[in-house]
């Protein structure tokens, strides 16, 4: 394991089926101009041949190919374990980065010493924002007392694009290997800002995000039902129970109400499928709410 951190930079991309997507966002990290950087790939036993098209196409590129699908949060742990940067960047295989964006993300954070991570501005294809700074942690409203006295005034950002010190993730372990897929980012965010620090939002470092590429092969059922998971797991690691039982009050009630609508609206919407869809969402998150109230009743 490699120990001296001499390097300005270390670049991690957590790769997972996205073969036809990384090329472009090697290509775009490599062309920044930015003092010494390393470049880690970790891709998660990728079907489509990722792996082999890295290691091809990018010798250049740390690539750490696992035998198994490990997760996002251990894959960026593994190559955490082994940066040289002074700053860790993390990035999604699904973008590409702007002009100058590390060198601006660097200048950020050398200007900012209270900031212990940071995330960009985050832009569709089509060029417009894409929403990526949370002011307040999800059902917040709930809470009394388990997020008081944080520094700073953004919550989380989005996990697409982000830079952080690397002394700042060191500090709080990495990141929590319980998240295979979603919540993490916003997780990390909290546990930074419980250490003293804030999380930073750099406007002009700019990256496009061709969101939820690594997740095309699942059905929205399970991309639903990964969520609501990892949105309760945070609200286990997070929230006193009292809270955590008028979440679920309160989203069974939303939920419910939601699919009643959907289902007397249904014959009179015009696009059929879009309704379809949302009235499977609200059924997989009804059904997720459920299984964890009887649960929590039988503890």
């Amino acid at each position: 394991m490699r120990k001296n951190h001499d390097m300005d930079l270390s670049v991690i991309v957590v790769s997972y089926n996205t073969a036809d997507l990384i090329g472009p966002c090697l290509a775009s990290v490599i062309d920044q101009t930015v003092g010494d950087k390393e470049i880690f790939v970790v891709d998660n036993a990728s079907p489509d041949g990722s792996a082999a098209m890295i290691a091809d196409s990018f010798p250049d590129v740390h690539l750490i190919a696992n035998k198994e699908n490990r997760g996002f949060s251990v894959a960026n742990n593994q190559a955490i374990a082994q940066c040289r940067g002074r700053h860790v960047f993390f990035l999604n295989p699904d973008t590409v980065l702007k002009e100058d964006c590390l060198s601006t993300s660097l200048s950020y954070l050398g200007a900012h010493p209270e900031i212990g991570l940071a995330g960009l501005h985050i832009l569709n294809p089509d060029g417009t924002d894409q929403d990526s700074v949370s002011y307040r942690y999800l059902s917040q409203r709930y809470t009394s007392g388990e997020l008081s006295n944080l520094p700073g005034d953004i919550a989380c950002v989005l996990g697409a694009a982000m830079i952080a010190p690397r002394e700042a993730i060191i500090s709080v372990g990495g990141f929590d290997e319980d998240y295979f897929l979603y919540g993490e980012d916003e997780d990390l965010c909290l546990r930074i800002r419980r250490q003293g620090l804030k999380i930073g939002y750099i406007e002009a470092a700019r990256v496009v995000h061709y969101h939820g590429q690594s997740e095309r092969k699942s059905t929205s059922a399970e991309v639903w039902r990964k969520k609501i998971r990892a949105e309760y797991l945070f609200y286990d690691k997070h929230y006193r129970p009292e809270t955590i039982t008028r979440i679920i009050r309160a989203e069974m009630l939303k939920t419910r109400w939601r699919i009643l609508t959907l289902k007397i609206c249904l014959p009179f919407i015009k696009n059929k499928g879009q309704a379809k869809e949302k009235l499977n969402k609200y059924k997989v998150i009804h059904d997720e709410l459920r299984r964890r109230k009887i649960s929590r009743t039988d503890r």
